[in-house]
């Protein structure tokens, strides 16, 4: 079901940005960096000192794969939360969800650095290190809705695209963030000593950022379309429940199901490129090329400021030229891209591959820039909460999270050429999403039907 505006429903230009959006706009840029804050610093040391800490046995390769499956664990979890969060966001208002989810993203995160190991517990350690993920996967899971949904209902209409991509750039900042704290750490903590207590200092530094982004997300007024929403339901209310039925909002958006599966197939291709560019190019350099680890790691790094800029930029370009150009022509380029960034890696150059990663990511950011907008246009305020909240962590769990498993997969049994099939085609049907859909650019969001 395409989104349509009623008559006279144009609003480019037409409204500034409601007083408060820079309190809006910064908690929850805030909470984008403390979700992959703690995803890539839970990735970095679930690889190096939480396995031998936390699961019992002797086989540290065992270990390793015990500690990384608890980062997939918080994929689990994440469309329970998009459902739950959706549904109540719908109904209660943007705002409350931002505030519980955010304070269960963080309290979860600092609760892992103050977890006793097996060796103090024993089995229990274990079992709460995968009940805190879960709650983190639970909380991201609605928590990303709410972010982008207040940023795109408070911003002015003809620069919504630019400021729904902050919310988004959240995911590079976090991880040049954790980058940074693990390099510190890694300087100036004593020999030794990470391993035991040193580590638990990452994770224990998401306390202030939680602390200053509950005060900021406390003091957010609730989104202006909602509230006018909610104004205007008394009038109507009989007759949408008579319509509805009383149904749930995600019940409502999964019963018109055209937009939710147009969004799935738009975010296919850009999730799979963000974890092949990001995690997967980590375990294929340096396992099949001998590429030293911390020069992969620098440019993957690296590679995130540039997503972080395509990502802005990206989201800025969309409110001049539309959404779907915007899409279109990063979503192009990443297919050609893909071949090309496999074959400046077989040069075994370290420049090169820099190159390749950070071109990449560059492109990912600005594709991944525009979708937060169009996503948000593309349903009813009703169910839009509900709606892009399936899309987002829906995608998540089919796309994102098996994306680096299949590539190892796939190169270990097909060789690099699947890999590169794998990267065409889901960008393929990413590109095809994006031309059968609405241009949204300058909708309404009070009008959206």
């Amino acid at each position: 079901m395409t989104p349509k505006v009623a008559h006279g429903q144009a609003e480019i230009g037409q409204r500034s940005a409601t007083p408060g959006f820079k309190r809006v706009l910064t908690g929850s840029m805030i909470g984008a960096v403390l979700e992959w804050y703690d995803f890539a610093v839970y990735g970095v040391l679930a690889a190096t000192v939480l396995g031998p800490l936390f699961f019992p046995g002797e086989d540290g390769f065992t270990k390793l794969l015990l500690a990384l499956a608890t980062q997939g664990i918080g994929f689990v979890a994440r469309p329970l939360g998009g459902i739950v969060f959706g549904h109540l966001g719908d109904r209660f208002g943007r705002k409350p969800m931002l505030v519980v989810t955010f304070l269960l993203i963080g309290g979860a995160t600092t609760a892992i650095g103050l977890l006793p190991t097996y060796h103090d517990i024993g089995i229990a350690a274990t079992f709460l290190l995968v009940i805190l993920r879960l709650l983190q996967g639970f909380g991201l899971g609605g928590e990303f809705g709410a972010a982008v949904l207040l940023v795109s209902e408070y911003g002015e209409p003809r620069r919504r695209g630019f400021w729904a991509s902050w919310p988004q750039a959240g995911a590079p900042a976090g991880t040049v963030l954790a980058a940074a704290v693990i390099t510190v750490l890694g300087l100036t903590v004593p020999a030794g000593s990470f391993e035991t207590w040193g580590w638990r200092i990452a994770f224990l530094l998401a306390a202030p950022l939680l602390a200053i982004g509950f005060w900021i997300r406390r003091g957010v007024e609730e989104s202006p379309v909602f509230q006018r929403a909610q104004e205007n339901a008394k009038a109507a209310r009989a007759a949408a429940e008579a319509e509805t039925h009383g149904r749930s909002s995600i019940v409502l958006a999964l019963s018109r199901p055209r937009q939710v599966v147009r969004g799935l197939g738009m975010r296919l291709g850009e999730n799979i490129a963000f974890y092949i560019y990001t995690v997967f190019v980590i375990a294929y350099a340096t396992t099949f090329f001998g590429f030293d680890r911390g020069d992969v790691t620098l440019a993957v790094t690296f590679g995130s400021l540039f997503q972080f800029i395509g990502m802005i930029g990206g989201g800025a370009w969309s409110d001049r030229v539309g959404r779907k150009t915007a899409m279109l022509v990063a979503s192009g380029v990443l297919i050609i891209w893909a071949p090309t960034f496999f074959w400046l890696v077989h040069f075994e150059s370290v420049p090169l591959l820099w190159i390749g990663v950070c071109v990449g990511a560059f492109f990912h950011g600005a594709l991944a820039g525009p979708e937060a907008a169009w996503i948000s246009e593309l349903f009813p305020t009703r169910y839009r909460y509900a709606g892009a909240s399936l899309v987002f962590q829906g995608s998540s769990i089919i796309a994102g999270a098996p994306a680096p498993f299949i590539a190892v997969w796939l190169i270990n049994s097909f060789g690099v050429g699947m890999v590169i099939a794998y990267l065409v085609v889901t960008m393929a049907i990413t590109f095809i999403a994006v031309v059968t859909g609405p241009e949204t650019r300058g909708l309404d969001l009070d009008r959206v039907a």
